[in-house]
């Protein structure tokens, strides 16, 4: 039956079938004909353009009223009804009216036959044939869950006749955990009475892959309603499963490819993410080119190329497939197909073909490789983005037995594509980094320099890339008198411009540190720069950046012959103070407001610190984090601080690992601490200077006596001198009382203090002049020579490199 047509042989002898026997048109809702079939022509010898458009109520041979009643309301209607032949007379038949739903709108259908009823084609085929020839897999099982009937899809499937698989349960016939699931759906059916559904993804005996499977399962009622059997229904959906992996594929690229700015974690993505759903291996190779952010090679990649094994994932532990080490490079001549597939269309290929085999003729040991695993399917896609070429990926299929597929290819070259974005978006993140790092540590010290008045390390952490670089920086600065100037500061903001507006700041203190300036008018002096920044950013400001500058600072001054500290801060945190007993503070200084506000004072504090005493000076990043806030990380400051360290280095890292900077930082951390030294009193000499001229005599006497007592004769000539000058200037045009101060430190220091105001100044003296001539003596014969303004009065000093000692 199954080998040949439907034939009226096939069909019950009491109703040979007819085509013309049956008579279809359709009408609008108005009743006129739209529509006339062949059979009606036949049968009722009209032509189509004979009763097109008319009324269909024109060929009724009775009461047209009753049958327009008949259908009010009603969505189909069936009945006897008399019909006008052409030639005039009567044929009665059984009509069917059923109204429709078009695109356009409503019609009826009509279906009019001279039979016992209207029939259509197809009546009387058996059901048989429906079930053995259904385009799905169809099965039958009792109430015990074993098979009673199957079709010939389903025993082509298990690989068993349906003889075979009589009397067996599902799992029997195809032992996989997702017959366990059917069957258990099943159970449900004979339990419920109700339809279940589910979807599975298995390979069956008789199929050489995995497919996916949508499973329908209905229960089978007697007439009594009585179940008597579960109906199981299988239609292959591995098509659209298939493709809805590969959208699902494409949208979890979305989320998981480009979370960081690391080109090397965005290219591991990729081959995370293609392996396994979409290969059974998976490489990205970048040109090394691009490794520190430079700039890929504009238009096609010519001559040979260098590239950089970045990110690699396998099925098989090992990563069998490569034999180039993840982060190791290699180098393929212009000419092989390595190098042209950077310049080539997105491509797959088996394993035979040409262009394989000929690029395993160049590279031997990587083709032995992917024989060795049974490769048999590649796929090779450019990483392009913006049109430029950063290198390639390629994916393999040794395992699953399936070749890669045009949607496949599709499907890499998309999530390749986007890849390649994120790729060249942390390529450009990290040219800007490096930049900005490079600048930051440019204008940082690169050494602190050294000095007798204090022992420091520094730490300095930038931020993690996320947060981008930042504004910090730190300073020591050698000043007058043997003191020295601490500074740390942190500039708002993250980036190029944290790290320019840094670098200015930092220029400033050094110039108004230079001059002198006590820590608070340095800090007013720092405000009103911060002010003109922040002008000039908010007319020049561009894309990256918001016009405004913000900045914290504090300022320090230690004297280590009186040992007292002169502090001022702008907005930052107090600095912390270990003892030499080991007792932890936070000096109680005013706060003053950060920099950039303007119209507001600053306020300094003295405070004296005995020999030995430690100053912790830090950002905020040290103490304040997404997770901690600033008391806590106050509080662990100061018990790290009070912890006994083998150096200031040792305790520098004690501190960062007490606060468990975490490896993902938002900000920049900078520490700076600096343990009190103090000058013995048999290293500085002080004198009062009486205010007048005679006194200048006894001031030279006293100098070469100390000098002599120092054993820095070899200074003498040049000291007498000096010191004459300074004196009498002094005597002459400043005001008394007048002191001289000779410190043996680094260097030979002469001060001589008055209280006047007045500025010394060089000046060129002409050929007559009598005087005019100390200032440019003093600048000649000393190293360094300047000015502090104190109050009240006024310091002129002038400083001497130390005799160099033959030690041997």
């Amino acid at each position: 039956m199954a080998g040949h047509g439907i034939t009226s042989k096939d069909l019950p002898a009491d109703r040979p079938f007819d085509a013309a026997d049956v008579v279809t048109a359709t009408t609008d809702e108005q009743g006129m004909v739209t529509g006339w079939s062949e059979g009606a022509r036949r049968l009722l010898g009209y032509r189509p353009e004979d009763v097109v458009g008319r009324p269909v109520a024109e060929l009724l041979a009775e009461d047209v009223q009753a049958v327009r009643e008949s259908l009010v309301g009603r969505q189909s209607w069936s009945g006897r009804v008399a019909v006008r032949h052409r030639d005039g007379r009567r044929v009665e038949g059984e009509l069917l009216a059923h109204r429709r739903v078009a695109q356009n709108g409503c019609d009826w259908l009509l279906v009019w036959g001279t039979a016992r009823g209207p029939r259509l084609p197809g009546d009387g085929i058996p059901v048989q044939w429906c079930f053995d020839q259904s385009p799905c897999i169809l099965a039958i099982f009792d109430t015990d869950l074993r098979f009673v009937r199957t079709n010939a899809d389903e025993e082509r499937a298990v690989a068993l006749t349906g003889e075979q698989l009589r009397g067996m349960r599902m799992p029997e016939a195809v032992p996989h955990p997702e017959c366990e699931r059917i069957e258990h759906a099943m159970r449900r059916v004979v339990a419920t009475g109700e339809r279940q559904f589910l979807e599975v993804y298995l390979r069956v005996a008789g199929e050489s892959r995995q497919h996916a499977w949508a499973i329908h399962l209905a229960p089978l009622n007697d007439p009594a309603g009585r179940l008597c059997a579960v109906c199981f229904a299988a239609q292959d959906t591995t098509e659209q499963y298939e493709a809805r992996q590969r959208l699902l594929l494409l949208n979890e690229a979305g989320s998981r490819i480009g979370t960081s700015l690391d080109m090397t974690v965005c290219a591991q993505q990729l081959a995370d993410l293609a392996v396994p759903r979409l290969a059974d291996f998976a490489s990205v190779d970048l040109l090394t080119s691009i490794d520190a952010g430079g700039e890929p090679p504009p238009g096609p990649v010519t001559g040979p190329v260098t590239m950089r094994r970045t990110a690699r994932q396998s099925i098989l532990q090992g990563v069998p497939e490569s034999a180039v080490g993840l982060g190791e490079t290699i180098t393929h001549a212009a000419s092989s197909p390595a190098a042209e597939w950077l310049a080539a269309r997105p491509a797959a290929y088996r394993m035979t073909d040409p262009a394989l085999v000929r690029w395993a003729d160049h590279e031997p040991v990587q083709a032995a490789r992917l024989r060795d695993v049974g490769t048999h399917s590649v796929m090779v896609v450019p990483v392009r983005a913006r049109g430029a070429t950063l290198g390639t990926a390629v994916f393999l299929r040794h395992r699953r037995p399936e070749p890669f597929e045009q949607d496949d290819l599709l499907l890499a070259e998309e999530i390749t594509a986007r890849t390649a974005v994120c790729i060249d978006n942390a390529r450009r993140y990290t040219r800007e980094r490096t930049t900005a790092v490079t600048l930051q540590h440019s204008l940082l010290p690169q050494r602190l320099a050294e000095q007798t008045a204090l022992e420091v390390a520094s730490r300095y952490l930038p931020a993690s890339a996320q947060a981008g670089v930042g504004g910090d920086w730190f300073d020591v600065i050698p000043l007058s008198g043997a003191r020295v100037a601490l500074v740390i500061g942190d500039v708002v903001g993250h980036g190029i411009h944290a790290s320019a507006a840094m670098g200015r700041l930092r220029a400033a203190v050094r110039t108004l540190a230079d001059i002198d300036l006590p820590p608070d008018e340095l800090l007013t002096h720092l405000d009103d720069l911060v002010i003109r920044l922040s002008a000039e950013a908010r007319t020049d400001s561009g894309p990256q950046t918001d016009g405004d500058v913000g900045a914290t600072c504090l300022y320090a001054v230690y004297d280590p012959v009186s040992r007292r500290c002169t502090l001022a801060r702008a907005g930052h945190f107090p600095p912390a103070v270990s003892g030499p007993d080991g007792t932890v503070d936070l000096l109680d200084l005013p706060a003053g407001p950060p920099l950039g506000l303007g119209g507001l004072p600053f306020e300094a504090a003295e405070v004296e610190l005995p020999e030995g005493s430690t100053l912790a000076l830090y950002t905020d990043g040290l103490i304040e984090g997404r997770d901690r806030d600033a008391e806590e990380g106050l509080d662990t400051l100061r018990q790290a601080l009070a912890q006994p360290a083998s150096s200031l280095q040792a305790a520098c890292d004690a501190i960062l690992d007490a606060a468990e900077i975490p490896g993902r930082r938002d900000d920049d951390i900078a520490l700076l601490l600096a343990r009190t030294r103090a000058l013995p009193a048999d290293q500085v000499a002080t004198w009062e200077v009486p205010c007048e001229p005679a006194a200048v005599a006894q001031v030279r006497t006293n100098t070469l006596d100390q000098l002599t007592a120092w054993g820095l004769e070899e200074l003498s000539v040049v000291t007498e001198l000096v010191v004459s000058e300074l004196v009498t200037n002094a005597i002459r045009y400043g005001q008394p009382p007048i002191q001289l101060r000779l410190i043996h430190d680094r260097s030979l220091i002469c001060e001589v203090r008055d209280h006047s105001s007045t500025a010394p100044h060089l000046r060129r003296a002409r050929e007559f002049d009598e005087g005019g001539r100390g200032l440019p003596l003093v600048a000649q014969l000393t190293q360094r020579w300047g000015t502090r303004y104190t109050r009240p009065g006024k310091t002129i000093w002038a400083e001497q490199d130390l005799p160099c000692r033959d030690v041997t």
